[in-house]
Formats: C-alpha cells, sequence, structure tokens
C-alpha cells in the first residue's frame, strides 16, 4: 500500500484528489497538506487532521501537489529533503522554478506535467504526426478557455502543445486563451490549409480526469529511481 499525501485538500482539485484516493485501495492517505493560515488547519479530514506542516511529508512515500506557482518551491524542498516521490501538477512555474525541478530530480523521482489528463497526453503525442503528414502549408493556431479565476494564461497544456507543435513545424503559432465562468478546461488546435479545417478538441468535463490521472502516476512512480518524468513514461505500455 502507498502512504499519500495530498497538497491544497480544500481546494477544488487537491480535494477531489484526497477523495479518489480514499476509495482507493491501493492508498493509505498519511498527509492532508493546507496552506498556513488556512480557518481549516486542525479540523478533521476523514481519519486525518489537516496540516500545514511540510514536515508532514516524512509519513508519506508519494506526494501530489495541484497547488499554486507560489507553493511549488517549498514543495520541491521538503520532498528532497525527505527523499519522496513527488507527482506535480502545478502550472505558471517561471524559468527558475522549472529549473528547480530538474535539479530535485536529480534526487529523487519526480512526475511534472501541466496536465495529467489521459487524453490530453496521448494528444500531444499525435500532433505532431498529424504536422508531418499535414506538411507546411496548413497554418495552425491554439486556442484554451478555462474558469475565469485560472490566474495563469497561457494555460500549462497549451504551453505543451505549443512547444510540441513548434519542435514540429518550426513555425510561430500564436495561442489565444479565454478566461469566463466556470469552464474546467477546453483546448483546440486548428490547421487551416486551402479549402479546409481539422479541428483537434479536448474538452474536460469534470476535474475527476485529472485526479484520476495523478493518482495512476503516484503510483507509477512509487519505487522509481531519481529522476524527470512525465505523464508520457506513465502511460507507456
Amino acid at each position: 500500500m502507498i502512504k499519500l499525501g495530498v497538497a491544497g485538500v480544500c481546494g477544488k482539485m487537491g480535494r477531489r484528489i484526497f477523495e479518489l484516493a480514499g476509495h482507493d485501495k491501493d492508498f493509505e492517505l498519511t498527509l492532508a497538506l493546507e496552506k498556513k493560515g488556512t480557518p481549516v488547519i486542525g479540523r478533521d479530514l476523514g481519519k486525518l487532521k489537516i496540516s500545514s506542516s511540510l514536515d508532514g511529508l516524512f509519513l508519506v512515500d508519494v506526494f501530489v501537489d495541484f497547488t499554486s506557482a507560489e507553493a511549488a518551491d517549498a514543495t520541491l524542498d521538503y520532498a528532497a529533503k525527505y527523499r519522496k516521490a513527488l507527482v506535480l501538477g502545478t502550472t505558471g512555474l517561471d524559468s527558475a522554478q522549472t529549473a528547480k525541478v530538474e535539479e530535485v530530480s536529480k534526487v529523487i523521482p519526480v512526475v511534472f506535467s501541466p496536465n495529467m489528463s489521459i487524453g490530453v497526453n496521448v494528444l500531444f503525442d499525435i500532433l505532431p504526426e498529424l504536422c508531418k503528414r499535414l506538411g507546411p502549408d496548413y497554418n495552425i493556431e491554439i486556442v484554451e478557455a478555462h474558469h475565469a479565476a485560472k490566474k495563469d494564461a497561457p494555460s500549462g497544456t497549451a504551453k505543451k502543445m505549443l512547444q510540441v507543435l513548434t519542435e514540429a513545424t518550426r513555425k510561430q503559432i500564436p495561442v489565444h486563451s479565454i478566461r469566463l465562468g466556470d469552464i474546467v478546461g477546453d483546448h483546440t488546435v486548428v490547421f487551416c490549409g486551402n479549402s479546409e479545417r481539422i479541428e483537434i478538441k479536448h474538452q474536460a468535463y469534470s476535474r475527476d480526469l485529472f485526479a484520476i490521472g495523478a493518482l495512476k502516476a503516484a503510483k507509477w512512480v512509487f519505487g522509481k529511481p531519481a529522476g524527470l518524468y512525465s505523464m508520457q513514461d506513465v502511460l507507456k505500455k
């Protein structure tokens, strides 16, 4: 059984990861974390009390964090300190933080992905082949939409799509961001050629698909050697 810690357990993503893990016989929940100053600190959540101490990482085998870029540095520091596997789905990290992820992965195994959805990660693999088959005459643009409270724009998923498409085409590809309502996450890649248009769209209807992917990554990374891994690694047969 994998001892699991979850950050941001009172947030939308963290709470769902915590709830789904609680129904999975492969996990034992040993840490429910929230940021310092949150009024819920010390309250019961299942069999655990909500904590604000990252020193609690010594209790876990794998720690899952989907919180904020502001919290990422401390998460990386403590995961490295206690030599714990990490599943990091936080987006909006700056270049220094991304470099820190790479540095920490020399000490512990880290699954780092802007999107833990299985479908999106399959899409990352498909896009280069589509570019190759369509050729250089097709123009490409990316449109992404999320809820109004999402802080980073473009989304981490859109940035990854941009990276994949740019590497495949060597073109400058525009990215358009929409922040409205309670949209969970929509990503569309538009290929436009003479007299035709192809749209590849992924729509997330629930945060469950990200939580399911995160727990799949947590099972996969448990016991792995130090290194920086992606969801493509997790999904390889």
